[in-house]
């Protein structure tokens, strides 16, 4: 029997924080699980390929928009299931075993892991709290948690859309009352946080997330996003 799981990770110059993700992954292979890592590239004009290369990853490339570059991630995947990552979020040692958990228990739900950041003190574990509770009050995780689903959930969703911001949002929204907490963290870089600040980029996540909850346009958003450096 082929292995189950595809994983899909959009990058865009991504070369200092791949290589960790992918380590993590090994243990898929080790445990029969991964079938693929497919890296859906923006254009990177660093040694991001090269190391997708190095690993077998299969490679798609396109337009830097992460909602497009993970809808061609998603039709290149052969997997049965699928799990989204970013490029700067590392596993937690045991994930393939919940993900193995998941697959059997759930297969009419997707599945996000507990954030944490690579950081610690009472700001990181404050922001990651918060998001976690927001993930299992109001259904909205972020990306940065990750995704697990079957490709039939997948397609009856119509898939991700095709927009440069909050393609994370507009994915779960579409899944409400069909998500659940994986019991295992992805840890997640907290470097974006500790140049802007804490409070600051916080703020504006949220500021970012109520206008798009309110009808504003992805593509105005991720243009005000990019002028104050973008959302990991």
């Amino acid at each position: 029997m082929r292995a189950a799981l595809s994983v899909i990770i959009p990058t865009l110059n991504a070369e200092k924080q791949l290589p960790a993700c992918l380590m993590a992954l090994m243990e898929g292979l080790e445990a029969g699980l991964l079938r693929e890592v497919v890296i859906s590239d923006g254009g990177s004009s660093d040694a991001t390929l090269q190391i997708a290369g190095e690993v077998g990853a299969e490679l798609v490339a396109g337009e830097a928009s992460r909602g497009g570059q993970l809808r061609r991630g998603m039709q290149a995947a052969q997997g049965d299931w699928l799990l989204v990552l970013h490029a700067d979020t590392v596993l937690d040692p045991g994930w393939s075993d919940c993900v193995l958990d998941h697959i059997a228990s759930h297969p009419d739900r997707a599945g996000y892991f507990r954030l944490r950041f690579d950081a610690a003190g009472p700001a990181p574990r404050f922001v990651a709290g918060w998001a976690n509770l927001r993930a299992r009050l109001f259904g909205l995780p972020y990306g940065d948690q990750g995704l697990l689903l079957s490709r039939a959930l997948y397609d009856s969703t119509g898939g991700f859309a095709d927009q440069p911001l909050m393609e994370d949002v507009a994915m779960v929204r579409k899944l409400r009352g069909r998500l659940r907490e994986i019991p295992l963290s992805a840890r997640t870089s907290a470097a974006r946080y500790v140049t802007e600040g804490w409070t600051r980029r916080g703020f504006r996540n949220l500021w970012t997330l109520l206008r798009y909850l309110s009808g504003a346009d992805p593509h105005d958003l991720a243009r005000s996003y990019r002028r104050s450096g973008p959302r990991s």
